[in-house]
């Protein structure tokens, strides 16, 4: 198949699984007894809850994103760009992946355990009635599960860019530091740009952490669109309610394309790089180790919280040791434990083709409509998953194609709602890519398909890499869409632990969540393996 084939192929797939659900959804949400009426938006611009809803949504999600950003650049400038021991690298990568590859509401309960009233933190330091609800819990809570996300993009742009434009640098008489300030933040732009969005839209679309930690004092337009939809029964309010949410995500996006459209980022020339020199740590790069190492500790803490429940009876009444948790995981869990491996598995095999696809379509010149193909690719995971997951009920439980209560449906929503960090990634590694190397094989006679096999690939394979992985994990933990598409054929594990944790079953909650965990790290390190099999260099 041609470049020509596979853009009519990815236009067909995005027709249907992007925007004909959300036009169905749009539909639903500006019409009333068969004809349009903006009824149910005025609504929500008039009604002061939904307003504060607003308000909320937006600050929280630049707040999210910047220290996210931040944080998954210290993260990544650690693994990546300092002087470290490689067992210290390794165990960064370990520590890192943890919040991504858990539950996302499990973080917002651990927090609740440690630092909520009468937690286990605020008894320590003597101080019982500390209130971490509201805007600084869900803050804590979605920069602790998103901000892998950032470092996963980071650590791929850092690792392109290489060191020997620093060695450069340094050798015309820069310190350490003028080189990380006029080479290093330059050359990242692209990723930085791309993981701020990606946070934003993971904030955006996070209704698990806000209805954890957020309360009723704290609204954001997610659990206000979900509990119209699943408490309310308001099907049309919830969708008018997550139409608003597109409006702060388009600009973001309009805003990053400027920020970097005009700009050139090319890192990688194929010229053999060299690794960073080594030489000793500065002083200004061990205060960033310090908050790498306290945000780590922090980390291990929160989620050892997690293990330490699956394996008591009860979390501070009887903290006896037993595995019977893992007992019922292993019995009335199994089925969702198979149908999720294998729902992820499919997911990540076929979102991956598709991503590196549009990526590779959208970044090449030559391909019409590549912006519009872009944004289109995008589109699904800027939305909340509530408002995805009632697009996809509404679009294919009835009319011309009818998906509901089978796979296709579940695999095809995680392909193209969470495929979209894959592509970002693949976007941002193949705009640092020399394109002169392209055009030099094809010029010896080498044909577009080996050029894009033999070149392409193998020079962006940490970008695809670490869309893999954050394909797989997300299909693995995402709960927000799925649960308005599991059936008795096919049940998911997150929704089995948010069932766990609704009839107050935490141990066996803690138990699935430790499996899930468990399985994800080991597939993530498999990939790992796998790529450095295959591409050493």
């Amino acid at each position: 198949m041609g470049r020509r084939g596979a853009s009519l192929a990815l236009w067909a797939a995005l027709g249907i699984f992007v925007l004909y659900p959300l036009g169905r959804l749009f539909v639903v949400a500006t019409t009333n007894g068969g004809g349009f009426s903006p009824t149910h938006l005025l609504n929500v611009m008039t009604d002061g809850y939904s307003l504060a809803a607003m308000r909320n949504t937006a600050v929280l999600a630049t707040a999210v994103a910047t220290a996210g950003t931040a944080i998954g650049f210290a993260f990544a400038l650690c693994s990546s760009g300092m002087p470290i021991p490689r067992w210290l690298g390794r165990t960064v990568d370990s520590v890192v992946v943890l919040p991504l590859v858990s539950p996302p509401f499990m973080t917002g309960i651990s927090l609740s355990i440690l630092l909520g009233p009468g937690g286990t933190i605020p008894n320590l330091i003597g101080m019982p009635d500390l209130n971490l609800y509201g805007f600084w819990g869900t803050w804590l809570a979605e920069i602790m599960t998103y901000f892998p996300l950032a470092y996963l993009a980071l650590s791929a742009v850092l690792k392109g860019i290489g060191g020997e434009l620093e060695e450069s640098a340094m050798t015309l008489g820069a310190t350490r530091l003028q080189a990380f300030r006029k080479v290093t933040i330059p050359m990242a732009i692209p990723g930085l740009a791309n993981s701020f969005l990606l946070l934003f839209g993971a904030s955006l679309a996070d209704f698990a952490s806000p209805m954890v930690m957020g309360g009723h004092g704290f609204p954001v337009l997610t659990t206000q669109a979900y509990l119209r939809i699943t408490g309310m029964y308001d099907l049309q309010g919830g969708a008018a309610l997550s139409l608003f949410l597109i409006i702060p995500a388009i600009g973001v996006y309009l805003i990053q394309r400027r920020w970097t459209e005009n700009r050139e980022f090319t890192t990688m020339s194929g010229k053999g790089g060299r690794d960073r020199p080594r030489r000793p740590v500065e002083t200004w790069e061990k205060w960033i180790l310090a908050v790498v190492a306290s945000i780590s500790s922090f980390l291990l803490v929160v989620y050892g919280t997690i293990l330490t429940a699956s394996l008591v009876r009860a979390w501070g009444l009887d903290n006896s040791f037993t595995l019977e948790h893992y007992g019922y995981a292993l019995s009335s869990g199994l089925s969702s434990i198979k149908d999720t491996v294998l729902l992820a598995a499919t997911a990540t095999v076929i979102g991956t083709v598709v991503s590196v696809t549009a990526g590779y379509l959208v970044t090449k010149r030559e391909t019409p409509l590549r912006r519009t193909m872009e944004a289109t690719s995008l589109l699904n995971s800027i939305l909340p998953g509530t408002a995805v997951g009632i697009a996809y009920v509404i679009a294919f439980n009835s009319g011309p194609i009818v998906l509901t209560g089978t796979m296709t449906i579940l695999v095809a929503l995680c392909v193209f709602r969470y495929g979209a960090a894959a592509m970002r990634l693949t976007i941002a590694s193949l705009s640092q890519m020399d394109r002169s190397l392209e055009e030099a094989a094809m010029n010896l006679g080498a044909s577009g398909f080996t050029v894009f096999r033999k070149i392409t690939v193998p020079l962006i394979a940490p970008a695809i890499s670490g869309g893999m992985k954050s394909l797989f994990v997300i299909s693995m933990t995402a709960i927000s869409a799925m649960i308005f598409l599991v059936s008795v054929r096919w049940n998911l594990l997150t929704v089995r632990i948010l069932e766990c944790i609704t009839e107050l079953m935490f141990g066996q909650a803690a138990a699935l969540s430790v499996v899930l965990v468990t399985i994800v790290f080991s597939v993530s390190k498999l990939i790992d393996r796998l790529f450095r099999v295959r591409w050493r260099n």
